[in-house]
């Protein structure tokens, strides 16, 4: 069992409640207020998670430059309430930025499910079902 920090437990509290004010925002047709509030918790959510300098540390590598210049970008257009480009930038941003966790989640995922066909399936997508 990992042991959380207060300030960890926060954070997975506001990222938490960011991921569902952007999908919520996303089932209201892309309504500008709800999206710009989640994109602000989850990015809290994180600096709480990992701590200030990790996440800037995080974004601000060389070459993860063009994913977090798409994702900021994007949360900023999102604020300036044009929000279908916004997040289509965030998501290109984001799944630049993340590429590179993805076989590791597709890999837990299918370790964790029992099911055969998804299993399988996740295994396609995230290279293999171990996490090491």
């Amino acid at each position: 069992m990992v042991s959380l920090t207060d300030f960890q437990r926060i954070g997975v509290g506001l990222v938490g409640f960011g991921i569902f004010f952007v999908f919520f925002g996303m089932l209201l047709y892309f309504d500008s207020v709800l999206l710009a509030f989640g994109n602000i918790l989850f990015l809290s959510g994180l600096v709480f998670i990992i701590g200030f300098r990790r996440t800037f540390t995080f974004f601000f590598q060389r070459p993860k430059l063009k994913g977090t210049s798409f994702f900021l970008g994007g949360v900023i257009i999102v604020l300036m309430r044009w929000p279908i480009l916004g997040m289509l930038l965030e998501a290109y941003g984001f799944i630049t930025l993340f590429r590179s966790f993805f076989p590791v989640a597709f890999g837990f995922l299918g370790s964790l499910v029992n099911i055969p066909v998804l299993t399988k399936l996740l295994q396609k997508l995230g290279g293999s079902s171990s996490i090491v």
